[in-house]
Order: C-alpha cells, then structure tokens, then sequence
C-alpha cells in the first residue's frame, strides 16, 4: 500500500468513526423516536454545525424534540464553492435540501431569530414565534468586522464589492464579475488578519481565480493582497502552486493590509499604496455572528463565544451551546466546516446526558481533514486529531497525528470530492 493510499484509510477511518468512538455513545442510545421524551432542543443554524446536531440528537438520543430553525430554504455549502467561482462546478452541486432531517424527525422552521432569552429558555423569531427548549444548541457562523475599512460596508451594500465568504448569490456574483471582466484586467483579492473563517480558504480561491484568468483571459492578473505575514495555512505547498501554475497571473503580497476602499469599489487603499482594480473581492476581518452576540455569549476578544469543551456549552449563557466558527477555537483548531460537524457530536452525545442527568464523556475526541484545490484537479490537504486535555480543559494536537499533503495530486482531488459528499450525507441524511 502507498504512503498515499495509507494517508487516505487513516483520514476516511477518522471521518467516519473517530467522533463516534471518541464520544463512547455509538450503539448505546435509542434510536430516534424510541423511550421517553429526554426534553426539548433547538438548534438554531442549518450549516455544518447545527444540521449535524439536529441529526445527532435524533440518531442518539431517543425521543428528544429537536427542532432546527435556519433562515435559508436549502444548505449551500462554502467548501467547494471556490470551485463554483472558478468556473469548475456549479451552484447546483454545492446545494442540499433539509429533507433527510425531516424525515429523521427533526422539525423545520425556516425564520430569522431575533431574539434568545437565556434566562426564560426562549426564542424569538421575526413572524412573532416563541420557542421553548430545555437546550439550545447556537451554530450561527461569521459575520464582518467593517469599521476598520473605511468605505467598505457602503460598497459591500452596493454590490461594488463582493465578499463572497458565506456561500450563496455572491458566489454567483462574483463568478459573473469575473466573466464580465475584460481580457488584460485586474483582479484584487483582501485576506485578513486571522483568524478567520477556513485558513487556507483564500488561497484556494486565489488558485481558481487565476485557473480561470489563465484559461480564459492570460493577459489579465490577479494580485493577492494578504494582511497577513505570510500564508498562514498549507504555506509551502501553495507558495510551489503559485508559481508552479500561475507564474505571471498571480502577485502575492505578504503585509499588504487593506485600509480603504473608494473609486466605486475599483480601488483598494493599502497603508503604502493604492491598487486599482475591475473586480475587488473582500474578505473583511470576522467574528462570531450578531445572533452570538445577541445571545450574551460573546466573551473572548469581543469577538468569539468562550465554551465547555467537554459539552460545548458557553461559559457566558448556561444552557446554550455554541458550535462552529463563532466560537474561540483551542489551539491549532481550525475555523473549517469539518471541526464544526465533529464539534457538534460532541455537543449532541453531551446534551443527550446532560438530559439523562447523567455523566458525560470525559475523553471526546475531534478531528478535521480540509482540502484546498490547486488547479480544476489537483489538491493538497491538512490534517489533524484533538483530544480532550483535562489539565488545560480544552482540545489538543495529538502528537504525530496530522499533517499535510506532500505534493499536489489528482489523487487527492478525487479524496476532496468524495469528502464533501461523505460529510452532506453526514449531517443531512
């Protein structure tokens, strides 16, 4: 067997079955509908996070009412949706439907929270609907910290400027702008200073940006303009991308934090200089959602939600759960819809005893395999297992257990397709 193939047995072992053995509930809870009602949870957000909870806490837990309310008809996925901007995939292949929950048993209402009453367990929607819950679960994403850009929120709210880092129409928008866009054009792209939603995201997306400037308009130029350092996710691997496959397309400009923008949206203001630009994508500065922080449970940096890791329970609101990007990751805990579903489990076995007044496991383990495509077909990865520290009471690398891909190959582009797949299946049914 391969180094490869073996890499590949080891991932796929740990995305099927290591949130299972590592929370020690698999094959001893009721299947959904059976025993006595456990109690009442909502869940509130339908990504990566809250459908894998929904699904759980049915699958788990016996007869507890779960019932997950999200703002959106359908799920539409943002790993993948780099593809869909660079012309590889379509809108079509990222989006799922909330039918697999249904028929789980979970209960669907689609509506805006408005209001979490932690104290009287309640939650408010915009039509006037109240919902009570013995647990909450919050899986609520990112929003953007605007206010350090000047111009930004106007040219966002115009459709100027496109950040495109929550999957769905400015997806499609930002594709038609680069369609759009004449051969011999520029296009500028801002990462922030992390952390921020997906590590290597950004420069997944600079990759297929400029895969399709190369097929479809070589004279045209994306330049890359990172707050940060350096690349700070998968860094050698995408520095030999670069210029392996967009040598003279594609300028990476390390320190390069964005100030400004003005002109309509066509220019981007640096601290040393103003780059012109046809299409400017923003990434802007992020932090746990305003319903995170409606909730009372924003508690860390004014910008992320504190938690239990052994319940994902938040340490500012008794009773809620928070999940996903919004909270303070552990160290080396990537921002990725893949932590966020293996959070969930934790979450879900917990909140099953928590009802059961019983004891949970003190020994959870999570994992997470990110891929980032490089070209239409090849794809480098990163990978890493967390345990449970009970002295530092939170999640920590386990030594030797990750890692990162050691070149770019189609091999692992077939691996990065399936693993999307696998994990809607996952936390929708």
């Amino acid at each position: 067997m391969t180094n490869t193939q073996q890499d590949f047995k080891r991932r796929q072992l740990l995305l099927g079955g290591l949130a299972l053995s590592g929370l020690g509930l698999a094959g001893c809870a009721g299947m959904a509908g059976s025993g006595p009602s456990l109690g009442r949870v909502v869940v509130i957000g339908g990504g990566f996070g809250g459908s894998t909870a929904a699904r759980y806490l049915r699958l788990w837990g016996g007869n507890i009412d779960v019932t997950l309310v999200e703002r959106n008809a359908g799920f539409i996925s943002c790993p993948i949706s780099n593809l869909v901007i660079g012309g590889h995939k379509q809108m079509a292949d990222i989006s799922r439907g909330y039918e697999g929950l249904k028929a789980l048993g979970v209960k669907l209402v689609q509506g805006e929270v408005v209001a979490i009453d932690a104290a009287a367990k309640s939650v408010r929607l915009a039509d006037g609907t109240s919902l009570s819950y013995d647990r909450l679960i919050l899986s609520p994403g990112i929003d953007f910290m605007l206010e350090g850009i000047g111009g930004l929120k106007a040219a966002l709210d115009s459709g100027q400027v496109l950040h495109s880092w929550k999957a769905g129409p400015q997806t499609v928008v930002l594709r038609k702008q680069l369609l759009d866009m004449p051969d011999g054009g520029v296009v500028a792209m801002s990462i922030p200073k992390a952390p921020y939603r997906c590590p290597p995201g950004p420069y997944e997306r600079a990759c297929m940006i400029a895969s399709y400037l190369k097929a479809a308009k070589p004279k045209s130029k994306l330049l890359v303009l990172d707050a940060n350092p350096e690349i700070t996710s998968k860094k050698g691997l995408f520095e030999k991308a670069f210029k392996q496959h967009y040598d003279g397309i594609l300028e990476y400009r390390a320190n390069a934090e964005l100030k400004e923008v003005s002109n309509g949206g066509k220019l981007a203001k640096l601290e040393f200089e103003d780059v012109k630009a046809d299409v400017l994508n923003v990434i802007p500065p992020q932090r746990a959602a305003d319903l995170a922080v409606k909730a009372g449970v924003v508690n860390i940096n004014q910008r992320w939600s504190g938690v239990n890791w052994l319940t994902m329970e938040s340490t500012a609101a008794p009773g809620v759960h928070v999940l996903g990007d919004a909270t303070f990751p552990g160290p080396g805990m990537p921002k990725s819809g893949h932590m966020a579903n293996q959070q969930a489990k934790v979450a879900a076995a917990a909140i099953i005893q928590l009802l059961k007044g019983e004891a949970v496991n003190a020994t959870p383990v999570v994992m997470n395999t990110c891929y980032s495509f490089v070209t239409a077909r090849d794809v480098i990865h990163v990978a890493s297992v967390h345990q449970y520290d009970a002295t530092e009471k939170t999640f920590k690398p386990v030594p030797g257990s990750g890692g990162v891909s050691a070149a770019a190959n189609q091999v692992e582009g077939r691996y990065a397709l399936s693993w999307a797949q696998n994990i809607w299946d996952d936390m929708l049914g």
